[in-house]
């Protein structure tokens, strides 16, 4: 976990004492934190409430196509993402999340897991995405018992082991040279053919440890106590046969966590908020950025660029409201 060894004092104050906001973010991502400093900047009263600090950034050990940084851990960055807020004296509250937002007349409501009710001029959804499951059987039975979805987290665990990775994305391809440090023997099995970055599969390319079967179906996973294999299908040949494996990561992207605005906000196929230019939803005053909007590219410096223009456009919607209002 992140350090969150921020003023709680303060923080807790404010939301104890403020229930009507000119914006609340839910969400503690790179999206959301910097729209959360680009808010605070422009005097508006600003709360951002967050269950966990740092989104995918959780999942990235080395981050290196962030502009200005070189080689940076997630970790750290989500850190000194953080401490920019913090500094601005941001109120965060981290010990409850939202269970429901509505829409009124003039403002939302927002229901909190602790029972109480905030009411807010705007708000920005930031809460990213989550891993996305190959739903098949014997996934669930052992999961966190061979089969994981977050390298950066138990890749340690698997050393002078076999894994398998399912994926063929930069996802994937990330968690194989992750794994490399630990694994005895990482084979990637995927459906269909690599789509990551030729960066990423040329360092893959020098691995002397990796195995990779392409047009190959992972049906099922396979174990007792402990996960032991999986059963795949080779598409090609249409015939089966057992990978014996001590572990199974799971790299097949993200799922949007747009729960919250379902039935009552635009949403696309993939269940991605749909945000005009400005990153607002289909309902006025209620904005969307970062990995939960319907942009293609799921990128950190995306996701924090999205947060601050969410911002600024919050800044300008509710100063126009103010002008219609006399």
């Amino acid at each position: 976990m992140f350090d969150l060894s921020f003023n709680t004092t303060q923080q807790s104050t404010l939301f104890d004492t403020t229930d009507r906001w000119d914006l609340l973010i839910i969400g503690g991502g790179p999206a959301g934190l910097n729209a959360a400093l680009y808010a605070q900047r422009k005097g508006l009263k600003v709360g951002l409430i967050a269950k966990d600090i740092g989104g995918q950034l959780h999942n990235t050990t080395d981050v290196d196509n962030y502009l200005g940084f070189q080689r940076l851990e997630g970790k750290t960055l989500s850190n000194q993402f953080l401490n920019h807020v913090k500094a601005l004296d941001v109120p965060i509250k981290s010990d409850v999340f939202v269970t429901q937002i509505t829409p009124q007349k003039a403002l939302f409501s927002l229901q909190l897991s602790n029972g109480k009710t905030l009411f807010s001029k705007t708000i920005i959804i930031a809460t990213g995405s989550k891993p996305r499951k190959l739903n098949i059987p014997g996934e669930e039975t052992f999961s966190n018992r061979g089969v994981s979805y977050c390298t950066t987290c138990d890749a340690p665990f698997f050393k002078d082991k076999h894994v398998i990775v399912s994926g063929g994305g930069n996802s994937a391809a990330e968690a194989v040279l992750d794994l490399s440090y630990w694994a005895k023997h990482i084979t990637v099995v995927h459906r269909s053919r690599w789509r990551a970055d030729k960066l990423l599969l040329d360092k893959i390319s020098n691995l002397p440890n990796v195995t990779i079967h392409l047009e190959t179906q992972i049906i099922n996973v396979d174990g007792d106590e402990m996960m032991r294999g999986v059963h795949v299908l080779d598409k090609n040949t249409q015939s089966t046969r057992f990978i014996h494996a001590e572990g199974l990561f799971i790299e097949i992207g993200t799922i949007p966590m747009s729960d919250l605005v379902t039935g009552f906000v635009q949403l696309n196929a993939n269940h991605e908020i749909v945000v005009d230019a400005m990153q607002m939803s289909s309902i006025p005053g209620l904005f969307a950025a970062g990995d939960v909007s319907h942009q293609p590219f799921k990128q950190i410096i995306i996701a924090a660029a999205e947060g601050a223009k969410a911002a600024l456009a919050v800044t300008q919607y509710i100063n126009q409201k103010t002008k219609e209002s006399y």
